[in-house]
Protein backbone atom coordinates (compact mmCIF):
# COMPACT_ATOMS: atom_id res chain seq x y z
CA UNK A 1 0.00 0.00 0.00
CA UNK A 2 2.93 2.68 1.00
CA UNK A 3 4.20 2.08 -2.64
CA UNK A 4 1.22 2.94 -4.20
CA UNK A 5 0.94 5.53 -1.88
CA UNK A 6 4.70 6.99 -2.97
CA UNK A 7 3.78 6.24 -6.76
CA UNK A 8 0.64 8.33 -6.57
CA UNK A 9 2.51 11.28 -4.93
CA UNK A 10 5.09 11.60 -7.28
CA UNK A 11 2.51 11.73 -9.98
CA UNK A 12 0.38 14.48 -8.14
CA UNK A 13 3.81 16.66 -7.63
CA UNK A 14 4.85 16.61 -11.12
CA UNK A 15 1.06 17.59 -12.20
CA UNK A 16 1.10 20.46 -9.66
CA UNK A 17 4.97 21.44 -9.52
CA UNK A 18 5.98 23.66 -12.28
CA UNK A 19 9.41 23.24 -11.38
CA UNK A 20 8.94 19.27 -11.20
CA UNK A 21 7.29 18.81 -14.59
CA UNK A 22 9.92 21.13 -16.37
CA UNK A 23 12.43 18.83 -15.46
CA UNK A 24 11.06 16.44 -16.83
CA UNK A 25 10.44 17.88 -20.18
CA UNK A 26 14.05 19.32 -20.77
CA UNK A 27 15.30 15.70 -22.00
CA UNK A 28 12.91 15.87 -24.63
CA UNK A 29 13.62 19.00 -25.53
CA UNK A 30 17.26 18.82 -25.48
CA UNK A 31 16.69 16.12 -27.82
CA UNK A 32 14.49 18.26 -29.93
CA UNK A 33 17.43 21.10 -30.15
CA UNK A 34 20.65 18.60 -30.44
CA UNK A 35 18.50 16.42 -33.23
CA UNK A 36 15.94 19.57 -35.09
CA UNK A 37 17.76 18.87 -38.78
CA UNK A 38 16.81 15.26 -38.40
CA UNK A 39 12.92 15.39 -36.85
CA UNK A 40 12.43 18.50 -39.51
CA UNK A 41 14.06 16.16 -42.26
CA UNK A 42 11.62 13.06 -41.36
CA UNK A 43 9.01 15.64 -41.26
CA UNK A 44 9.77 16.70 -44.64
CA UNK A 45 10.02 13.87 -46.09
CA UNK A 46 6.17 12.81 -44.82
CA UNK A 47 5.00 15.90 -46.49
CA UNK A 48 6.63 15.10 -49.69
CA UNK A 49 5.34 11.28 -49.75
CA UNK A 50 1.63 12.30 -48.57
CA UNK A 51 1.61 14.62 -50.99
CA UNK A 52 3.04 12.26 -53.65
CA UNK A 53 0.83 9.76 -52.58
CA UNK A 54 -2.02 12.39 -53.08
CA UNK A 55 -1.07 13.64 -56.22
CA UNK A 56 -0.55 10.43 -57.98
CA UNK A 57 -4.26 9.18 -56.94
CA UNK A 58 -5.41 12.57 -58.29
CA UNK A 59 -3.38 12.59 -61.73
CA UNK A 60 -4.58 8.89 -61.92
CA UNK A 61 -8.17 9.66 -61.47
CA UNK A 62 -8.00 12.59 -64.06
CA UNK A 63 -6.32 10.11 -66.37
CA UNK A 64 -9.26 7.63 -65.98
CA UNK A 65 -11.50 10.04 -66.88
CA UNK A 66 -10.28 11.07 -69.75
CA UNK A 67 -9.26 7.47 -70.85
CA UNK A 68 -12.84 6.84 -70.57
CA UNK A 69 -14.41 9.06 -72.62
CA UNK A 70 -11.94 8.98 -75.23
CA UNK A 71 -12.36 4.92 -75.26
CA UNK A 72 -15.96 5.16 -75.81
CA UNK A 73 -15.75 5.56 -79.66
CA UNK A 74 -13.72 2.78 -79.74
CA UNK A 75 -16.06 0.35 -78.16
CA UNK A 76 -18.63 1.41 -80.69
CA UNK A 77 -16.11 0.84 -83.54
CA UNK A 78 -15.91 -2.55 -81.96
CA UNK A 79 -19.57 -3.40 -81.44
CA UNK A 80 -19.88 -2.62 -85.42
CA UNK A 81 -17.25 -4.62 -86.54
CA UNK A 82 -15.00 -1.75 -87.36
CA UNK A 83 -11.89 -3.54 -86.21
CA UNK A 84 -9.07 -1.58 -87.88
CA UNK A 85 -10.59 1.76 -86.23
CA UNK A 86 -11.26 0.17 -83.04
CA UNK A 87 -7.64 -0.68 -82.67
CA UNK A 88 -6.15 2.53 -84.08
CA UNK A 89 -8.69 5.26 -84.06
CA UNK A 90 -10.20 6.92 -87.06
CA UNK A 91 -8.11 9.51 -87.10
CA UNK A 92 -9.88 11.95 -84.55
CA UNK A 93 -11.03 9.29 -82.05
CA UNK A 94 -8.38 7.34 -80.33
CA UNK A 95 -8.43 3.26 -80.47
CA UNK A 96 -7.79 0.74 -77.74
CA UNK A 97 -3.80 0.97 -78.77
CA UNK A 98 -3.74 4.35 -78.12
CA UNK A 99 -5.63 4.31 -74.91
CA UNK A 100 -2.92 1.69 -73.56
CA UNK A 101 -0.20 3.36 -74.86
CA UNK A 102 -1.40 6.76 -74.02
CA UNK A 103 -3.01 6.31 -70.36
CA UNK A 104 -1.15 3.19 -68.85
CA UNK A 105 -2.26 2.20 -64.85
CA UNK A 106 -5.93 3.75 -65.92
CA UNK A 107 -8.99 1.23 -65.95
CA UNK A 108 -9.38 2.14 -69.53
CA UNK A 109 -6.15 0.57 -70.55
CA UNK A 110 -6.57 -2.23 -68.51
CA UNK A 111 -10.01 -2.72 -70.30
CA UNK A 112 -8.35 -1.99 -73.69
CA UNK A 113 -5.82 -4.78 -73.05
CA UNK A 114 -9.04 -7.03 -73.11
CA UNK A 115 -10.17 -6.07 -75.98
CA UNK A 116 -7.22 -5.93 -77.99
CA UNK A 117 -6.65 -9.45 -77.18
CA UNK A 118 -10.23 -10.29 -78.18
CA UNK A 119 -9.76 -8.63 -81.62
CA UNK A 120 -6.18 -10.51 -82.29
CA UNK A 121 -7.61 -13.87 -81.31
CA UNK A 122 -10.18 -13.07 -83.78
CA UNK A 123 -7.07 -12.37 -86.26
CA UNK A 124 -5.46 -15.55 -85.21
CA UNK A 125 -2.41 -13.22 -83.83
CA UNK A 126 -2.17 -15.36 -80.86
CA UNK A 127 1.01 -14.32 -79.63
CA UNK A 128 -0.05 -10.65 -80.01
CA UNK A 129 -3.38 -11.83 -78.16
CA UNK A 130 -1.45 -12.95 -75.13
CA UNK A 131 0.53 -10.16 -74.86
CA UNK A 132 -2.68 -8.03 -74.12
CA UNK A 133 -4.92 -10.51 -72.61
CA UNK A 134 -2.03 -11.74 -69.87
CA UNK A 135 -1.83 -8.30 -68.73
CA UNK A 136 -5.86 -7.93 -68.22
CA UNK A 137 -7.15 -8.33 -64.42
CA UNK A 138 -10.87 -7.76 -63.51
CA UNK A 139 -12.74 -7.69 -59.88
CA UNK A 140 -15.81 -8.87 -62.20
CA UNK A 141 -15.79 -12.69 -62.45
CA UNK A 142 -17.56 -13.24 -65.54
CA UNK A 143 -15.40 -10.83 -67.21
CA UNK A 144 -12.32 -12.49 -65.74
CA UNK A 145 -13.53 -16.01 -66.51
CA UNK A 146 -13.79 -15.15 -70.21
CA UNK A 147 -10.18 -14.05 -70.09
CA UNK A 148 -9.01 -16.73 -68.77
CA UNK A 149 -10.90 -18.92 -71.51
CA UNK A 150 -9.37 -16.76 -74.51
CA UNK A 151 -6.06 -17.35 -72.97
CA UNK A 152 -6.69 -20.61 -72.91
CA UNK A 153 -7.93 -20.60 -76.52
CA UNK A 154 -4.53 -18.79 -77.76
CA UNK A 155 -2.36 -21.53 -76.04
CA UNK A 156 -4.08 -24.03 -77.39
CA UNK A 157 -3.93 -22.57 -80.90
CA UNK A 158 -0.13 -22.64 -80.35
CA UNK A 159 -0.34 -26.11 -79.17
CA UNK A 160 0.82 -25.12 -75.39
CA UNK A 161 -2.27 -27.58 -74.19
CA UNK A 162 -1.03 -27.58 -71.15
CA UNK A 163 -1.13 -24.59 -70.53
CA UNK A 164 -4.51 -24.02 -72.15
CA UNK A 165 -5.87 -26.89 -69.71
CA UNK A 166 -4.58 -24.45 -66.97
CA UNK A 167 -6.65 -21.75 -68.40
CA UNK A 168 -9.56 -23.41 -69.16
CA UNK A 169 -10.02 -24.79 -65.47
CA UNK A 170 -9.40 -21.38 -64.16
CA UNK A 171 -12.03 -20.22 -66.00
CA UNK A 172 -14.33 -23.24 -65.53
CA UNK A 173 -13.91 -22.92 -61.32
CA UNK A 174 -14.03 -19.30 -61.34
CA UNK A 175 -17.59 -18.42 -60.22
CA UNK A 176 -19.31 -21.51 -61.16
CA UNK A 177 -22.53 -20.88 -62.28
CA UNK A 178 -24.42 -22.55 -65.27
CA UNK A 179 -24.33 -20.28 -68.14
CA UNK A 180 -20.72 -20.14 -68.72
CA UNK A 181 -19.02 -22.71 -66.71
CA UNK A 182 -20.07 -26.30 -68.91
CA UNK A 183 -18.77 -23.65 -72.20
CA UNK A 184 -15.45 -23.40 -70.22
CA UNK A 185 -15.60 -26.67 -69.40
CA UNK A 186 -16.50 -28.06 -72.60
CA UNK A 187 -13.27 -26.41 -73.87
CA UNK A 188 -11.49 -28.28 -71.02
CA UNK A 189 -12.36 -31.80 -72.07
CA UNK A 190 -11.39 -31.21 -75.89
CA UNK A 191 -7.90 -29.41 -74.38
CA UNK A 192 -7.61 -32.59 -72.43
CA UNK A 193 -8.22 -35.26 -74.95
CA UNK A 194 -5.26 -33.23 -77.10
CA UNK A 195 -3.31 -34.02 -74.96
CA UNK A 196 -3.76 -37.49 -74.78
CA UNK A 197 -5.45 -37.19 -71.05
CA UNK A 198 -8.50 -39.04 -71.75
CA UNK A 199 -9.35 -40.23 -68.57
CA UNK A 200 -9.27 -36.17 -67.61
CA UNK A 201 -11.62 -35.59 -70.51
CA UNK A 202 -14.30 -37.94 -69.75
CA UNK A 203 -14.52 -36.85 -66.17
CA UNK A 204 -14.56 -33.05 -67.78
CA UNK A 205 -17.47 -34.28 -69.99
CA UNK A 206 -18.67 -36.39 -66.48
CA UNK A 207 -19.14 -33.14 -64.98
CA UNK A 208 -21.09 -31.26 -67.97
CA UNK A 209 -23.69 -34.35 -67.49
CA UNK A 210 -23.99 -34.47 -63.48
CA UNK A 211 -24.11 -30.72 -62.97
CA UNK A 212 -24.96 -28.61 -66.04
CA UNK A 213 -28.10 -31.07 -67.96
CA UNK A 214 -30.06 -27.91 -68.53
CA UNK A 215 -27.19 -26.37 -70.83
CA UNK A 216 -26.43 -26.42 -74.19
CA UNK A 217 -23.51 -28.07 -73.75
CA UNK A 218 -25.24 -31.12 -72.26
CA UNK A 219 -25.82 -33.68 -75.27
CA UNK A 220 -22.55 -32.82 -76.99
CA UNK A 221 -20.73 -34.12 -73.67
CA UNK A 222 -23.04 -37.11 -73.54
CA UNK A 223 -22.14 -37.95 -76.91
CA UNK A 224 -17.83 -37.42 -76.61
CA UNK A 225 -18.03 -38.85 -73.11
CA UNK A 226 -19.64 -42.01 -74.86
CA UNK A 227 -17.08 -41.86 -77.39
CA UNK A 228 -13.83 -41.63 -74.77
CA UNK A 229 -15.20 -44.39 -72.48
CA UNK A 230 -15.18 -46.90 -76.04
CA UNK A 231 -11.76 -45.44 -76.87
CA UNK A 232 -10.43 -46.24 -73.55
CA UNK A 233 -11.88 -49.70 -73.36
CA UNK A 234 -9.91 -50.62 -76.19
Amino acid sequence: MAKKETKKSDQTEVLENPEVLAEKLVPGEDFLKNNSKIVVGIFALAVVLIGGILFFQYNTQQQNEKAQAEMFQAVYFFEQDSIDFALNGDGINKGFLNIVENYPRTDAANLSNFYIGSIYLSQKKFDEALTYLEDFSADDYMVQSKAYSLIGDAKLELGKTDEAIAQYTKAARTNENKYMSPKYLAKLAVAQEEAGKIEDAIKTYAEIEEKYYESFEFAAARKHKARLEGLAAK
